[in-house]
């Protein structure tokens, strides 16, 4: 299943299409199963990760503060004049700087180690992350759409992703490898967690591409120009990632790693915020959706993609 990933994520994504097109009242049931599944998507990563990997992690003053620069700086750079181009469509507008603004701090681990990232790392930076986009990205929005943004922010949503998709799994995955020397039982669901870890990223994918799909489909007039946006988006972000990165002297894991932070972003976070607007914007959650499917499928192309461009770019660097 390692060996052919990639296969098998297109195949996730397509069969959920399928299924949410044939079977439209599976679809509260597929989003429902969405959160359970990165759970424990995200259990079977932080298991793969030693606890004193985590521990320096917090340490890399160099790495936290490039990733702050991509995220916080340069992104914000991207976006403002990417939608520059919707303007006049105010929930189209709303949900792409929502969106885009918010860096990745779930999934975004399993993706840059599945291309031999510094994943631990990432994780290390998930609650600093957290916190300045929820300082940062109603400012952000302001200056992009307006003052009327400012309704539009609760800490709900992001606290509520924090304990379910961070905490959760990683006290799980902590208790695991400290009882794994106690216990023959826990030692190998350990060791076996590794072969959970295609099957539960096809499930997620399966979910998402399965529950959203119908929406996309209504309103696809609308979605042509989003789904353009969020593709030169992930194109400029990574490279604008990939730049910093080499700024700030990184590793090619951390490199790699950097790389992932700035293109993937955050929306299965914001999207109970979308979800929460007025009727009139309801256009936006789509939007956020949208963005959800279009970097799945970057996320699987850069997997292959990221390890042999970085690697080949700094050996010829050096």
């Amino acid at each position: 299943m390692d060996k052919h990933q990639i296969a098998l994520y297109f195949f996730a994504i397509a069969a959920g299409c399928l299924a949410g097109i044939g079977f439209p009242s599976s679809r509260a049931g597929l989003a429902a199963l969405i959160n359970p599944l990165l759970c424990l998507l995200l259990y079977v990563t932080f298991l793969s990760i030693p606890l004193t990997r985590l521990v320096n992690g917090w340490r890399d003053f160099r790495f936290m503060s490039a990733l702050l620069v991509i995220n916080f700086i340069l992104v914000p750079a991207i976006v403002f004049i990417l939608t520059r181009f919707v303007q006049g469509d105010k929930p189209v507008l709303i949900g792409i700087a929502l969106v885009l603004l918010a860096p990745c701090i779930d999934y975004v681990i399993v993706f840059s180690g599945l291309a031999r990232g510094a994943s631990h790392k990432l994780l290390a930076t998930t609650p600093l992350l957290l916190l300045a986009q929820m300082a940062l990205i109603p400012l952000y929005m302001i200056f992009i759409v307006g003052k009327s943004s400012l309704t539009l922010f609760t800490p709900g949503p992001f606290i509520e992703a924090l304990i379910l998709l961070i905490f959760i799994p990683l006290l799980l995955a902590l208790a695991t490898q400290v009882f794994s020397k106690r216990w023959t039982a826990v030692s190998s669901v350990s060791k076996t967690a590794g072969d959970f870890m295609v099957p539960a990223m096809m499930g997620t994918l399966f979910c998402v591409s399965g529950s959203q799909i119908i929406s996309l489909s209504e309103h696809t007039d609308r979605l042509f120009q989003t789904i353009l946006i969020f593709t030169v988006f992930a194109l400029v972000a990574g490279i604008c990632a990939f730049a910093v990165g080499r700024l700030f002297r990184l590793s090619i894991i951390e490199l790699r790693a950097a790389t992932f932070s700035g293109v993937t972003r955050n929306s299965l976070v914001v999207l109970p915020i979308a979800l929460a607007l007025p009727k009139d914007y309801s256009m936006a959650a789509t939007v956020v959706v949208t963005q959800t499917l279009v970097e799945l499928v970057a996320m699987i192309i850069m997997i292959k993609a990221i390890p042999r461009m970085i690697k080949s770019q700094s050996s010829q660097s050096q």
